[in-house]
């Protein structure tokens, strides 16, 4: 599919992070429609270069998306909007549990350990 564009509109001023309101855009433009699955998202470096940001920046906003499953990459090809749609209005709360978690299990996938080991490894930790 054709590479989607959305207007990004960023206030450093606001007290929320630049990262989070990309995510929130992102989401919002899900959402709305104005993206749908299978639309294909900026390059980070190309919408870094347009919004006049870290790299870095783009690439926490599009990881954490790829963590909850609203976006995916494809290495060599580009990220994509997926099928699973966005939670509107999900309270903060909620938000940050399902964030940490998302990166804690990323984290273990990527040190190759199982779904079994995650789950002992809780246990241990709650009996101390």
């Amino acid at each position: 599919m054709e590479e989607q564009r959305i207007r990004f509109s960023l206030d450093p001023s606001n007290g929320i992070p630049i990262y989070r309101q990309i995510i929130q855009q992102i989401e919002h433009a899900i959402l709305s429609e104005r993206i749908t699955p299978g639309d294909r998202l900026p390059t980070i470096r190309s919408l870094a270069v347009e919004l006049k940001i870290n790299p870095n920046t783009i690439a926490k906003a599009y990881g954490e998306l790829e963590i909850r499953g609203i976006l995916a990459t494809q290495v060599g090809s580009g990220t994509y909007v997926s099928d699973k749609k966005p939670i509107a209005e999900e309270d903060g709360r909620n938000r940050r549990i399902r964030e940490l978690a998302g990166r804690f299990i990323q984290d273990m996938k990527e040190l190759g350990v199982s779904p079994g080991e995650v789950i002992n490894l809780i246990k241990e930790y709650e009996e101390g």
